[in-house]
């Protein structure tokens, strides 16, 4: 993976910024080696910036990519992300004449374009964001992958078109302002940590949405087409049959996946998601000559105080040796790192966790994911994880319950009212909530396609899937490429295949949710790959601290921003919101399972943080 970015210069003749300032906000992602392209017009209209993290041909895949004919240069890409088709298109692409130098598959994304411009996107198996440049047609494309896994963020700034992987880089281009309107405030206090798809809360900023491709030339606007959607079909197979071709779709996308030139595990939580692609990729990297490492996260007297409740009723800790076990009679020779995490470096990673993401995120969720990820990078530089078979599968709770289901807006945030209670009254009569709420939701109902012959039931199935892959699942993957990237860590989401997507959306509901089980078609499909008493276990999200100390420490935090009446969080919020929040044992969640009373707390820390980090104006 890799950190891209880039200025189109207008009609006026903006001058480009020294490329060093654009590159320093991509080191992290990018660790290994960087570059740049200017076009060679006598007043150049176009620089592409690269920062890369090496995982296929370290020593040739190097970027900016350029294609050159009859001497001159005809196309330039910066691309960040993984093609796990490479050996596919590149028979096919030799087949029609192209030849390579290398063996990367930035080559293979390029010579796709080259030969089938944006249609190459529907051939594409893997996750991306990526812009090509035409030198001839001096125009600029950008696409990004079916799923959204990596970002793409884009602007218009007087006349310039920029882009990057993150906020931050588009940040660093001068004459750009850190600024929020009414929109950036419903994001922050009624989304957050959500967004809304294509949104970048910050005035100006957006992001080309998932499954999304643009032109654009020199002091035009982007030209965005959406090249790919979940569409009905009809489902005929038995539930046999299905279960044979989950299972099928499983195996090859973590086989697909497991392809890299440098070292890659695995995220192990004990779960059924992580458990099945820790077991799938043991025994394919043990059959291939290579041994699996795997990596459990746990809290400092986590077990003394877990508390079972209806999002979280058994804790991992008992699981993990049970799936170190499993896997070491597989292969004797895998390897099991357990990370444990204690509260003064959670509270103190807060901060990080900002500056990873650009934005306030889901607190402690995020710092601890944060603090892991840099402990994996000390021994593998890719790693897979089970992000997003619950959306997929229907594993959440919101799911399964009929009462929750049944309601309107988003089932991870219910709390419209609460959450619009903190702001100040001048802000809240600029917008109206449940309105703000409303039509955003409206906005991917609108757009959810089902069958004439659907069941009421089915069709509120097809929607809820929708409404995750399309908020919940985006800041999960928004999380975990931030936060994992932030220390050069690649993160594989073999669950993301838009092949599994495609298929489970077709699925009807009663055989996704087999004999009862929350993802039991997954577990059915899956039976021999773990143990039962893993493979059957209850669903449990992220791991995160049940220790009274985080409670304490975050407690402390925000009563220093309360008492600081320059605190700039106090421009926005109500402070005598702040201190209900403060005395309250509240578990009415701020956002999706785990933000409670603690976490709240810690978003409204991270708030202030980012606030006074980029000095934010608000309009």
């Amino acid at each position: 993976m890799c950190a891209i970015a880039g200025m189109l210069r207008g009609k006026e003749a903006t001058a480009f910024p020294a490329p060093e300032k654009i590159l320093s906000t991509m080191q992290r992602r990018g660790p290994d080696s960087e570059g740049v392209f200017t076009s060679e017009e006598e007043n150049p209209l176009i620089t592409l910036y690269h920062a890369r993290l090496a995982v296929i041909d370290p020593e040739n895949g190097r970027q900016p990519m350029l294609f050159s004919a009859s001497g001159k240069n005809r196309y330039a890409i910066v691309y960040n992300g993984e093609l796990y088709n490479t050996a596919d298109l590149k028979t096919e692409l030799e087949s029609l004449g192209h030849s390579f130098q290398t063996s990367a598959d930035t080559e293979v994304v390029l010579h796709s374009f080259i030969e089938w411009k944006e249609k190459c996107l529907s051939k594409f198996n893997g996750i991306f964001a990526f812009a090509v440049w035409n030198c001839e047609e001096k125009q600029l494309f950008l696409a990004r992958d079916r799923m959204g896994v990596k970002p793409l963020f884009f602007m218009l700034d007087g006349g310039r078109f920029l882009f990057a992987s993150e906020i931050k880089t588009l940040l660093a281009f001068p004459g750009v302002k850190p600024q929020i309107d009414s929109q950036g405030i419903a994001e922050l206090m009624l989304c957050g940590p959500g967004r809304t798809p294509g949104c970048g809360v910050f005035k100006g900023v957006q992001e080309l949405k998932a499954a999304q491709y643009a032109w654009i030339v020199p002091g035009g606007q982007p030209e965005i087409h959406r090249y790919w959607k979940l569409t009905p079909k009809p489902h005929t197979e038995s539930f046999e049959e299905t279960a044979a071709h989950v299972r099928s779709l499983v195996l090859d996308a973590i086989n697909r996946q497991l392809v890299s030139d440098v070292p890659i595990g695995t995220f192990l939580s004990g779960g059924l998601d992580s458990s099945l692609i820790s077991s799938v990729a043991c025994d394919m990297l043990r059959d291939s000559g290579k041994h699996l490492t795997t990596f459990s996260v746990d809290y400092k007297d986590n077990s003394r105080y877990f508390r079972s409740g209806k999002f979280q009723p058994q804790s991992d800790t008992g699981f993990i040796p049970v799936m170190q076990r499993y896997l070491s009679e597989k292969d004797p020779q895998c390897v099991h790192h357990l990370i444990t995490l204690d509260t003064p470096a959670l509270a103190e990673a807060l901060m990080d966790a900002v500056d990873a993401r650009d934005l306030p995120g889901m607190a402690d969720v995020d710092s601890s994911l944060l603090l892991f990820c840099k402990e994996i990078r000390k021994y593998v530089t890719v790693a897979l994880s089970g992000e997003c078979a619950d959306e997929l599968f229907g594993g959440y709770p919101w799911y399964r319950d009929p009462e929750i289901r049944s309601r309107a807006g988003f089932p991870w945030a219910q709390t419209t009212s609460w959450r619009s209670s903190f702001l100040r009254p001048e802000y809240l009569a600029r917008i109206n909530p449940d309105e703000y709420m409303h039509n955003r939701e409206q906005m991917t109902l609108s757009d959810t396609d089902s069958r004439p012959d659907d069941s009421p039931l089915e069709k509120r199935m097809r929607q809820m899937m929708r409404l995750n892959t399309d908020w919940f699942m985006q800041t999960l993957l928004d999380r975990k490429d931030r936060m994992s990237m932030f220390w050069g860590l690649e993160v594989r989401v073999p669950f993301c295949d838009h092949r599994i997507a495609e298929y489970l959306y077709n699925v009807p509901w009663d055989i996704k949710d087999h004999d009862g089980y929350e993802k039991g078609l997954l577990r059915s499909a899956m039976e021999g790959w773990l143990p039962p008493e893993v493979l059957w276990r209850k669903k449990s999200p992220y791991p995160k601290t049940h220790n009274p100390s985080y409670r304490a420490a975050v407690s402390e935090m925000l009563e220093e921003i309360i008492a600081n009446p320059n605190a700039p969080l106090l421009q926005l919020v109500r402070p005598e919101m702040l201190r209900e929040l403060l005395d309250s044992d509240s578990q009415v969640p701020w956002y999706g399972q785990l933000m409670t009373a603690p976490q709240t707390m810690a978003y409204m820390i991270q708030l202030n943080y980012w606030l006074k980090k980029w000095q934010v104006e608000i309009l």
